[in-house]
């Protein structure tokens, strides 16, 4: 029998979770830029833009855009690491990556850019491959998050490093109050009239809950042999880039 897991504040199966995430980004695969635009109010491009100046990359890299959704690092990743450079767009979700695959085509990126269809807890990658790994907004979606981050740990070259993009617990009291009506009460009836969908968007409220805060994502990924991990709090903690290296 499956063990049980959270899918936001309810315990299912890992099996059902499995199929209801994917089904979650299924719904919203369409919509998702559109929604993500309106519901940070455009400030995701300023979490990723800051995302982009932590990675250091140069011409030449390799690079995992892990849940790399519709692909807006991957877009900015083909043009740092030039001609010579591989970037590969992977996500769990066909949906995802076909909605990703179209918008990055039309945009006339094509030459150092593979698609990948991927789980995160069991990447289909050579050892010590990549020189940069990139997880936005994907983590919390994981079951096993150690599994996940002991794979893309195997799957960097020494000296490489890991970057985790993700929502997180706001620092600030009153913050953390205004950011829960909006996620409970706003962010659905949103999905609602948008996407014609309430419920994804209940569940991407419940599940940034259920993600791990800052300091134990921290240890997180030091247990699986990260080191000099660190973080930066963006928005008052509402989300939080956890970076790390393989020595």
């Amino acid at each position: 029998m499956a063990d049980n897991t959270h899918f936001g504040f309810k315990t299912v199966s890992e099996t059902e979770k499995e199929h209801l995430v994917a089904d979650v980004f299924h719904s919203v695969a369409d919509k998702y830029d559109l929604m993500n635009d309106l519901m940070s109010f455009g400030i995701h491009r300023l979490w990723k833009r800051f995302t982009i100046d932590c990675a250091g990359v140069r011409p030449g890299q390799k690079i995992l855009d892990l849940a790399g959704g519709t692909g807006d690092l991957t877009a900015k990743f083909s043009r740092l690491t030039g001609e010579n450079g591989e970037v590969v767009l992977a996500d769990i979700n066909d949906s995802m990556l076909k909605v990703g695959r179209e918008k990055l085509r039309n945009r006339g990126l094509v030459n150092n850019i593979r698609y990948v269809q991927a789980n995160a807890e069991n990447l289909p990658f050579p050892d010590n491959h990549f020189d940069l790994i990139t997880i936005g907004f994907g983590l919390r979606n994981v079951t096993h998050k150690e599994q996940a981050l002991a794979s893309m740990y195997r799957a960097l070259k020494p000296g490489g490093r890991l970057l985790v993009l993700e929502f997180s617990k706001p620092t600030n009291v009153v913050m953390s109050k205004l950011y829960d009506f909006y996620s409970f009460q706003v962010l659905p009836k949103m999905g609602q009239l948008i996407a014609k969908d309430s419920d994804s968007y209940q569940y991407l409220a419940e599940s940034i809950r259920m993600h791990p805060d800052q300091e134990t994502l921290k240890s997180m990924m030091e247990s699986v042999g990260f080191e000099q991990v660190t973080y930066h709090n963006l928005t008052q903690g509402i989300v939080a880039l956890h970076r790390g290296f393989k020595f």
